[in-house]
């Protein structure tokens, strides 16, 4: 997996050369957040509250909900960790406080880890192991910001933490954002001394080098590279994934994709070559390469149903992709929503879309369209006092049916989406 990072100092993206001199700002967070999900996790780090220098929490919130965050950056306690995964975030990172004890000694502190690990779980537990190189050859972890030398040796302290991460972030600060390239010894000891999962980063600068990382079995994190454009992402991507494994068809070796709709629904399967990818970024519908007429083919190209890329995703081997999409209407040549159902999947989000549409072309004779919103919010208390006043179960299912409808109309006409509403329920759910 490629990561692109959105380091956010003091209310704007920037790029620092050692973690220090300021080398580009941005202030385009959210776009940035869009763009950047399509092509894997987005790391999002306050700079500020790792270095003690205050937070950049309420720009960063509303991040979690756009795209598929780790978060990172001045996360000192659980209950830090755990508001954060409340509001969306999907992994969290913690650095500092993992090598130093409470009595300000540096050592990792297996009790901060345990808590993490049993507050959120192993899985989304991130540890930075950030690291410079000594004159002996080897590491030293380096905190508070890559400032203070911990004398704690990288490998050392990779295997004391990962009985609690999911994940090791390693950073070679002497690279970091230098773009001379990524020193690939310390990553190939990693690779060696721990099973968990990998993000490596810190100075990589060439898609050969991302080649490279992704052939150890590691993720790469791209910061300085992806902004300056000497890296696409795009191609990041394409050069990540485990191409030699892949299906050997007509021309070239193609990779099985699975596209799946917004709301879960597996809609079609597929294969696609580096030709094909490289096109579904570029127009932004998915593209496949086709087998029995061996060339490209975008979904959708004469029928107009096509697919609207969200984002892809790899699988654990890199050998086959998931297509989330967003299908501009029936998905199979038989003419049904899905190729693997008869008819497409109702849900509230489905419900929600036609209410919008109701709104937007009111047909005649369209109950929708007469819903003001005194007369909604009205139906609202009428369907709620009967869903209360229901007896036995076909009678609970009818009333709740219509409560839902009207609370989706009175949701629609304030402009609140099923998702929003999805995403509340979610935050309760992991407080």
């Amino acid at each position: 997996m490629v990561i692109a990072s959105i380091d956010i100092q003091n209310g704007k993206v920037v790029q620092l050369k050692q973690g220090e001199e300021l080398v580009l700002q941005r202030d385009n967070a959210d776009e940035l957040a869009t763009e950047f999900d399509r092509y894997g996790e987005v790391a999002v780090i306050d700079l500020d509250a790792a270095m003690g220098k205050g937070s950049n929490i309420e720009m960063i919130k509303p991040l979690l909900r756009k795209a598929e965050c780790r978060v990172g950056g001045g996360i000192r306690t659980s209950a830090q960790a755990k508001e954060l995964v409340s509001l969306g975030a999907r992994k969290i990172i913690v650095g500092s406080n993992a090598f130093r004890n409470p009595n300000g000694e540096f050592a990792v502190n297996t009790a901060f880890l345990e808590e993490m690990s049993k507050k959120i779980g192993r899985e989304r537990l991130i540890v930075a192991v950030d690291a410079k190189s000594k004159t002996s050859g080897s590491y030293e972890i380096v905190v508070d910001g890559w400032k203070t030398l911990t004398g704690l040796d990288l490998i050392e302290a990779a295997k004391a933490v990962e009985p609690f991460a999911g994940e090791l972030l390693f950073t070679c600060v002497d690279r970091e954002g230098t773009m001379t390239g990524i020193d690939l010894a310390p990553a190939h000891k990693l690779r060696d001394a721990v099973k968990c999962q990998i993000t490596v980063a810190g100075g990589v600068s060439t898609l050969d080098e991302v080649e490279q990382i992704a052939s150890l079995g590691c993720d790469v994190q791209l910061g300085m590279a992806l902004y300056t454009g000497k890296i696409n992402l795009a191609d990041a991507f394409s050069v990540s994934l485990n191409w030699k494994k892949g299906h050997t068809g007509i021309s070239q070796s193609m990779l099985p994709v699975i596209v799946q709709s917004i709301d879960g629904q597996v809609m079609m399967t597929g294969f696609t070559d580096k030709e094909a990818l490289g096109e579904t970024f570029k127009r932004g519908n998915v593209c496949f390469h086709s087998r029995t007429r061996n060339k490209l083919w975008m979904k959708g190209e004469n029928s107009g149903n096509v697919l609207k890329l969200i984002r892809l995703r790899a699988d654990c081997d890199r050998d086959a992709l998931l297509a989330i999409a967003d299908p501009a209407g029936p998905v199979c040549h038989t003419g049904a929503w899905s190729c693997f159902e008869t008819n497409k999947k109702y849900t509230l989000e489905y419900l929600q879309n036609i209410i919008t549409e109701r709104f937007k072309n009111p047909a005649p004779g369209s109950y929708t369209a007469t819903l003001d919103d005194e007369l909604v919010r009205e139906k609202v208390m009428e369907e709620a006092q009967e869903i209360c006043e229901a007896k036995g179960r076909d009678e609970i299912i009818w009333e709740a049916a219509d409560l839902l409808y009207f609370s989706t109309v009175l949701m629609t006409r304030a402009g609140v989406t099923v998702q929003e509403i999805l995403d509340e329920l979610d935050r309760r759910h992991k407080k």
